[in-house]
């Protein structure tokens, strides 16, 4: 299972109008992925002080959010490849802020289990973003092509820590930890399925075979 990037830009079509007006407004797409990143802070923020619930909506929000920015910046003919960076630096910032806010609560509130399962997803997690820049920096897989490898990128990370949030009602937090181990697991499976991708297209570079980027 995977996630194309046929199925994103349908998504965010969806958001194309929106994103638009806030445009009109005068807002930059840098400025929406500030806006994004802030939004997320204050959920992480949320979640920190016990505040599970209301804390996931909050950082499902910016999730969401943080689709205006690309589609803005698409729509406008805005690109720019210092735009692309800031987007990928402050979504992982924010991913980051995101599970050390659930590991503070968990501390607060003495769950032992959580602040492991939290460590163990945020490292696997990045691992999918750290496999994607490493393998673009190299050569392989240019463009998006990578960001459709792999069963859980960024997206469904987000909806899948939300839920979790969202369910948790404290003392009884099975909704976080079920939702952290699922996403530990699931993107742990996502690095392999990336690495066996960038193997491939090396065996296929060698064998001078091209590759279907450069074969369109």
């Amino acid at each position: 299972m995977t996630l194309s990037n046929q199925a994103r830009d349908r998504v965010k079509a969806i958001f194309e109008p929106i994103a638009l007006g806030m445009g009109r407004l005068g807002l930059t797409p840098d400025a929406l992925t500030l806006i994004g990143f802030a939004i997320t802070v204050t959920g992480a923020l949320l979640i920190a002080t016990g505040r599970w619930t209301t804390g996931g909506v909050v950082v499902f929000v910016g999730g969401v959010f943080d689709m205006f920015d690309g589609t803005l910046a698409r729509a406008t003919g805005k690109t720019s490849r210092f735009g692309a960076f800031l987007d990928s630096v402050f979504d992982r910032w924010g991913e980051a802020i995101v599970y050390l806010g659930i590991v503070a609560a968990a501390v607060l509130e003495g769950h032992q289990r959580v602040p492991i399962l939290a460590a163990a997803a945020m490292g696997a997690a990045f691992m999918v973003s750290y496999t994607r820049a490493k393998s673009e920096g190299l050569g392989f897989t240019p463009g998006r092509g990578m960001a459709a490898v792999g069963l859980m990128p960024r997206e469904v990370r987000l909806v899948i820590v939300s839920l979790g949030l969202i369910l948790t009602d404290t003392p009884d937090i099975k909704a976080i930890e079920y939702a952290l181990i699922i996403i530990a697991v699931g993107a742990t499976i996502t690095t392999l399925q990336r690495i066996f991708h960038v193997r491939a297209q090396a065996i296929r570079e060698a064998d001078g075979v091209p590759t279907p980027q450069e074969q369109t």
